[in-house]
């Protein structure tokens, strides 16, 4: 089994690190669904911001009820652009601290 980028053949040392950068990924990235989740339930709290590391912001949600729910309610909108936007940045470091070029 070989793993081929462009017409080029990996070696399967290389194919390995690739695979296992890509399984390091996998286990880390965060779920759209799973964040409109929490926020259905816990979105005034910031749960979806806790969910998705932005501890700062969702710790003034905690304490602000959601900005009295206006940040809550905002956040329903822009939810799925944060998520692939997690998900890209957390992508990027795993194949950087691997040495791998991500062009996808």
């Amino acid at each position: 089994m070989s793993a081929v980028v462009g017409s080029a053949e990996l070696p399967e040392w290389e194919r390995l690190r690739v695979l296992r950068a890509e399984a390091e990924y996998t286990s880390v990235r965060k779920s759209r669904r799973a964040a409109y989740a929490i926020w259905v339930l816990l979105g005034v709290f910031g749960g979806h911001r806790f969910y998705l590391g932005d501890t700062g912001r969702s710790v003034a949600m905690l304490f602000t009820l959601g900005g009295l729910g206006v940040w809550a309610v905002a956040d329903g909108f822009f939810i799925g652009r944060r998520v692939v936007a997690v998900n890209r940045a957390r992508r990027a470091a795993i194949m950087a601290r691997y040495g791998i070029l991500d062009v996808a």
